[in-house]
């Protein structure tokens, strides 16, 4: 006997991101599903095991992937999580659909691949454009954020954002809601924005309606061209991810004053934060002459001789600033970084003077490396 899938018999559709890579011919990774005419008690009979306490989403026994039962949503407080839900089995798809942020995520599709596209998303799709579904969307201040990301994705793929969806993006920007929002879901949609193929379509389209200011006030305004133009240069270091790499270059034209506020509003991990700070010392670095100084303080400064990885880190980030100086600090760090302890005890050094002497012979290892390469 053939085994009753957990699905069969319930009125299922295909939703969001799958259906909208599928038609616009993108790799699809994950399925979200949208369950019509359910109950929770139904889903859970059938082996789905519901995740959260406030969303009636259940996870697929077998796939895992998600299965949210068709809901409404009102506005009832400040912010994202600001909202009431109602999920029952007598809301339909089509106001499950109008309740989402864009067209383009509005178009479900049946199990025998029927598209069902009551608001426009595949035409949005053809014409490139990021359109709003409902003037609801402005009761959520995170779709600002969401349309950006949206439009730093599929930028590349000549998409723009309607200006009635632009007006209502700088409308829930002048309302203050912004400030409403958790850094970090704010973090959250600005990594994967910076993650993105267009990563300054970002911050452009942030910047436009006003958005930038509430969250990225330092970079805001006149100083997001030189931002931008910074974080046009990263290196090929795999180890540290492109979207952390980026924001570490976007922030480098900031002082260490601007720079800190920053991470500090947005709650940034602190490997971010170093990331950004060494960096910017890179970059001043660089853009200076070399001296034996300004070498070690800047091999000081990220503690190369017990986190070396950094210092490869930042050495890639010379290369893709400056490659013409890159072998000089390359043989500088590799110098430096060979000095011993245990070769200067042997020669009766211990306690303060090991140390100060320590910083000596990196000192001199690391003026012979430069003239060396200057020779």
């Amino acid at each position: 006997m053939t085994q009753r899938q957990p699905d069969a018999g319930l009125e299922v559709y295909r939703v969001g991101g799958a259906v909208r890579d599928a038609l616009l011919g993108r790799p699809v990774w994950d399925n979200d599903w949208v369950v019509v005419g359910a109950t929770p008690d139904m889903m859970r009979r059938r082996g789905f095991k519901p995740v959260g306490r406030d969303f009636p989403v259940f996870l697929h026994p077998d796939t895992a992937e998600e299965y949210a039962l068709a809901r409404t949503e009102r506005k009832a407080g400040h912010g994202y999580a600001g909202f009431t839900l109602y999920a029952s089995p007598d809301v339909t798809l089509e106001e499950d659909l109008i309740r989402r942020d864009l067209t383009v995520n509005a178009v479900a599709e049946a199990r025998d691949g029927t598209l069902v596209d009551p608001y426009g998303g595949r035409a949005d799709m053809e014409r490139r454009t990021l359109r709003h579904v409902s003037a609801a969307f402005s009761e959520d201040p995170l779709r600002v954020l969401r349309t950006a990301r949206f439009l730093a994705r599929y930028a590349e793929l000549g998409f723009t954002i309607a200006p009635e969806t632009q007006a209502l993006m700088a409308q829930v920007s002048n309302s203050g809601e912004l400030a409403h929002l958790a850094a970090e879901r704010v973090w959250a949609e600005s990594e994967k924005a910076l993650g993105e193929s267009s990563p300054e379509a970002y911050f452009t389209a942030l910047d436009g309606c006003g958005a930038l200011a509430a969250w990225w006030a330092e970079i805001a305004g006149e100083a997001l061209a030189a931002c931008l133009a910074a974080m046009a240069s990263v290196p090929a270091w795999p180890e540290i991810s492109l979207a952390h790499w980026r924001y570490a270059r976007l922030v480098s034209p900031l002082d260490d004053e601007r720079r800190n506020a920053l991470a500090e509003r947005l709650k940034l991990p602190r490997a971010v934060i170093d990331l950004a700070r060494h960096g910017a010392a890179t970059a001043r670095l660089v853009s200076q002459p070399l001296t034996t100084g300004a070498v070690m303080d800047w091999l000081d400064g990220q503690d190369s001789w017990r986190r070396p990885e950094r210092a490869r880190a930042q050495l890639a980030l010379v290369k893709a600033l400056a490659p013409e100086r890159h072998e000089a600090l390359e043989q500088a760090f590799q110098a430096a970084a060979a000095i011993s302890p245990q070769a200067l005890m042997a020669k009766g050094y211990k306690g303060a003077e090991l140390g100060k002497q320590i910083g000596v012979s990196r000192c001199d290892a690391v003026e012979r490396a430069l003239c060396q390469s200057s020779a």
